[in-house]
């Protein structure tokens, strides 16, 4: 599968030229947004709004139309305070609090600017309306019986509930994998991946900066799931809870895992910030999301991952020993 690769050129330019502090661009933000994302939006809720008009006209009176407002109104607003909580909670301990004390290094050397943090803001309030839409979605599966969801009991204690958290992740991982080479196609990356890299160096903020298609590829896939494995809703919380969490950090500018992390084959196999972060700069390696099992068989790690892991790692201890000085 051929991937597209960004103006940003070679890695090992793109990497010297962020240890330069290369300037941000501001871009537009609003203009954009109506080219790309709005027409999604205004189209959607044009046929959400058609299909309540034409349940009314008939006199159907319809439960599930009734309910689908409802539910797609819950779905967005858990999906915004997740969002809030995680990213807000990420960037106001990492970029506020303990970057005043030294004890971190940022993967990049200059950070994000306000401009490019607004844009991630907005496109990620955007690209929850398309997950509650797929909520609804969920919704009206589990009403026709067609998506397994199971209630009752205790599910802690059971061993199939803790296998399909680990399933859950584990296929979610392979889907974000095949599915983000796609989007580094030629003609998806040019009309809907690229939103997301217009973040060189992203913050937690831009965890669901996407595309409305993309946003719709990335959320299709618990009720793909749930067609074939029974889940528990405590199930969706725990994948979620994880996801969110990897998502985060994947976009959180700084490293979390020790120096010897990439060294060893039992942590080896788990993606880092410098991971996903050099994704960003390099655009055609590091597709993973998770895990680094894809991109290790594959063949799709870039080749300086595991040296700039430790350049960033060993600036962070560096950085710690000078500040205990």
């Amino acid at each position: 599968m051929s991937v597209v690769t960004e103006h940003v050129g070679p890695a090992s330019a793109a990497l010297e030229n962020q240890k330069q502090g290369a300037k941000p661009r501001n871009k537009p933000i609003f203009v954009p947004f109506v080219k790309t994302v709005a027409p999604w939006l205004i189209s959607l809720a044009t046929l959400a709004a058609a299909i309540v008009a034409i349940d009314w006209l008939c006199g159907w009176n319809s439960q599930v139309v009734a309910r689908a407002p409802v539910v797609f109104a819950a779905v967005y607003v858990t999906n915004l305070i997740r969002y809030l909580v995680a990213a807000g909670g990420a960037f106001l301990l990492f970029y506020v609090l303990l970057r005043r004390t030294g004890w971190l290094t940022p993967i990049q050397q200059k950070l994000a600017a306000m401009p490019e943090i607004r844009r991630e803001i907005f496109y990620s309030i955007a690209s929850l309306a398309i997950f509650a839409g797929v909520g609804v979605i969920v919704y009206l599966g589990k009403v026709a019986g067609v998506l397994q969801f199971y209630y009752g009991g205790n599910p802690l204690v059971s061993y199939y509930f803790w296998f399909s958290v680990v399933a859950m992740i584990f296929l979610h991982d392979a889907w974000f994998y095949w599915t983000h080479r796609l989007l580094h196609t030629k003609f998806l990356y040019s009309k809907v991946h690229r939103i997301h890299h217009l973040s060189h160096n992203p913050t937690p903020w831009a965890a669901f900066a996407f595309h409305p298609v993309e946003a719709f590829i990335q959320a299709i896939v618990l009720p793909i799931v749930a067609i074939f494995l029974p889940m528990h809703p405590l199930t969706v919380v725990f994948w979620m809870l994880y996801m969110t969490g990897m998502n985060v950090f994947g976009h959180l500018g700084f490293e979390l895992f020790p120096h010897w992390f990439l060294r060893r084959r039992c942590s080896n196999w788990h993606n880092t910030g410098v991971h996903h972060n050099m994704h960003h700069r390099c655009v055609s390696s590091n597709f993973g999301l998770y895990f680094n099992l894809w991109d290790q068989w594959l063949g799709t790690n870039h080749p300086d991952y595991q040296a700039e892991f430790e350049r960033v790692t060993a600036d962070c201890a560096n950085s710690a020993v000078e500040e205990a000085d």
